[in-house]
């Protein structure tokens, strides 16, 4: 039986930066080994500076590793094949502001690959896939902040990728945009992409991620399944009904003997907010 081949593969990732006149060495990226599985949402998170963006752009293939190898669906991530693959909507994307949302979005599309005939549907397509289908023909310079940012997805997979990249999709968006957001990346996942997520907004990514990776100065510190992430271990919850004072003061050795009936039983879950802050050194939860 064959093994599936990741959407992304990491190995031993290292990125070095020479910065000033005399070039001192900062390292970006780390020794980073990930493996992120096809299909599904996938969070990266840290903080600034984490090596977050820099591991994106390894990806991207618009920067080469220092050391190590990145490889997109078992393809070198710099190749055109690759990159054929990927759709990619950045923090802070430009949009022409002069053009409507379909011309926008085709000429994305075309950028990407996509024949002239093709893409009149391409871009139709996933303009309804964001809800912009009403404000295909506007001028892009009338788009609410929250538009710009669908309009931005919409550009990411006209041209159909198997693999979706969403750096802070929801910045400056207001909560019904944000929510908003999170059905459409629900939506890309249900048609089989693969999308990876970074956001600040943690909240979003506890709704709509099934993995993610929490880096730190350039290293991995936690990776895995949200469940397992969120999961405190050693602890388990009973949930109960008709629960009297005098069996919440004896349950331990008596629960049945006071008339509590036991429904279910199940792991208490931290907030992804209160790992992503344990796992980051102190100088990074004082924003350094």
């Amino acid at each position: 039986m064959n093994t599936p081949v990741p959407a992304v593969e990491i190995t031993g990732l290292v990125k070095d930066f020479r910065i000033g006149l005399r070039g001192a060495k900062v390292r970006a990226v780390d020794g980073l080994t990930l493996s992120i599985p096809e299909g599904g949402v996938y969070g990266m998170l840290g903080p600034n500076g984490c090596g977050k963006s820099t591991t994106l752009k390894v990806v991207l293939g618009l920067l080469r590793p220092t050391r190590g190898e990145c490889r997109v669906f078992g393809l070198p991530a710099d190749s055109p094949e690759a990159r054929s693959q990927v759709g990619f909507l950045p923090e802070g994307p430009f949009f022409h502001k002069h053009l409507s949302g379909r011309e926008f979005v085709r000429y994305c599309a075309r950028l990407s690959g996509v024949s002239a005939k093709a893409s009149v549907e391409a871009a139709d397509r996933a303009l309804a896939l964001v809800g912009l289908a009403g404000a295909a023909d506007r001028r892009v310079g009338t788009y609410s902040r929250g538009m710009l940012q669908r309009l931005g997805v919409a550009q990411a997979v006209a041209h159909d990728p198997r693999l979706v990249i969403l750096d802070e999709p929801t910045a400056a968006v207001d909560p019904v945009g944000a929510a908003a957001m999170a059905g459409i990346i629900r939506d890309l996942s249900a048609r089989g992409k693969t999308v990876i997520l970074c956001s600040h907004l943690l909240g979003q990514v506890e709704e709509v991620c099934d993995r993610v990776a929490v880096m730190d100065r350039g290293k991995l510190v936690l990776e895995g399944s949200l469940d397992a992430v969120l999961t405190r271990p050693g602890r388990t919850l009973l949930e109960v009904e008709n629960l009297s004072d005098a069996a919440r003061e004896a349950a331990r050795a008596a629960l049945a003997a006071h008339g509590a009936e036991l429904v279910g039983v199940s792991h208490p879950r931290d907030s992804l907010d209160r790992i992503f802050l344990d796992r980051l050194s102190g100088e990074s939860r004082h924003g350094s």
